[in-house]
């Protein structure tokens, strides 16, 4: 369609107009500035190289969470098998004792029965939460109080800040270096930022800009950004480099991230180690206890 459209006579930026739902503003900005600057072979390629790194930043932080998610689902898969299968079968043997039972093991023998009993409604249960979870996060003011109560969170909350920060401080450097203006460029990049209070902020510092104040101040005055973002965007604005200062706020905030991705991972790993291991050695202390008892009643 967009070959069409050219060999009809339309620029490429307007061509790509014609599929919004293809060609997102950003692409149509950055194809348009080339063309007015008669650099549009360079701007592609800027453009490419920007698609490509995007791509693999979302790679990291996919997986990054994959590891975590498989082993929780595997100890949660080990312990429901223990408490459904195993558990009722052992704790049987107890029953015809008539002894009181450790309290520990009672309550294993309480989870056995409530699994055994309301597995099934409880994973309805879960299943229903989660699908209404995902079905109100399509609706911006849940949406956006999810996001303000993530960014607090020590873990998740400097991840959430540095994946935005690299995406829009990447974006304004690509738009600002193939020369578009700054106030187009702030408007098309805060469509990057996913998360809906800190793409607040990028519109309160586009409206701060264009009455006039510096963007540096700006950044400073929502309180969403790293300080790192406004010290080097305040020596870009002074030394006239701000193209340059922000691709390397961006290098810098995603050789953090990379960072940040593999510290919680290798942190994560082991932790959830300990936990599976912790979980599988309650049932095992629930299960020896009254045998250790009964032992001692025979002495």
């Amino acid at each position: 369609g967009v070959r069409g459209e050219v060999l009809g006579g339309a620029s490429l930026s307007q061509a790509m107009a014609r599929y919004p739902a293809v060609f997102s503003e950003l692409y149509r900005t950055l194809v348009a500035a080339g063309e007015d600057s008669g650099k549009l072979g360079g701007v592609l390629e800027r453009l490419a190289d920007y698609i490509e790194s995007r791509n693999a930043l979302h790679r990291r932080v996919s997986l990054a969470f994959i590891y975590p998610a498989l082993v929780t689902t595997v100890a949660v898969l080990v312990v429901t098998g223990l408490l459904t299968y195993v558990v009722p079968q052992v704790v049987a043997v107890f029953e015809n004792s008539h002894q009181t039972l450790p309290l520990l093991t009672r309550i294993l023998i309480g989870l056995s029965a409530l699994l055994r009993g309301y597995g099934l409604y409880l994973l309805a249960l879960l299943v229903g939460a989660a699908l209404l979870f995902r079905q109100a996060l399509r609706g911006e003011p849940f949406r956006r109080r999810w996001h303000l109560f993530l960014l607090p969170l020590p873990l998740i909350g400097r991840l959430t800040r540095t994946v935005n920060t690299a995406r829009l401080t990447s974006t304004l450097a690509i738009l600002s270096g193939s020369g578009v203006p700054l106030l187009p460029a702030l408007s098309a990049a805060s469509g990057v930022v996913s998360n809906l209070p800190m793409r607040s902020a990028v519109d309160e510092i586009y409206k701060r800009v264009r009455e006039g104040g510096s963007m540096s101040r700006a950044i400073a005055s929502t309180g969403m950004f790293p300080p790192v973002m406004t010290h080097l965007v305040a020596s870009g604005e002074k030394s006239g480099r701000l193209p340059e200062m922000l691709d390397r706020i961006a290098s810098q905030q995603t050789q953090e991230l990379d960072t940040r991705v593999l510290s919680m991972t290798a942190l994560l790993e082991p932790l959830l180690i300990l936990v599976m291991g912790g979980v599988v050695l309650l049932i095992v202390l629930a299960i020896l206890m009254p045998i250790f008892e009964m032992n001692q009643m025979v002495r």
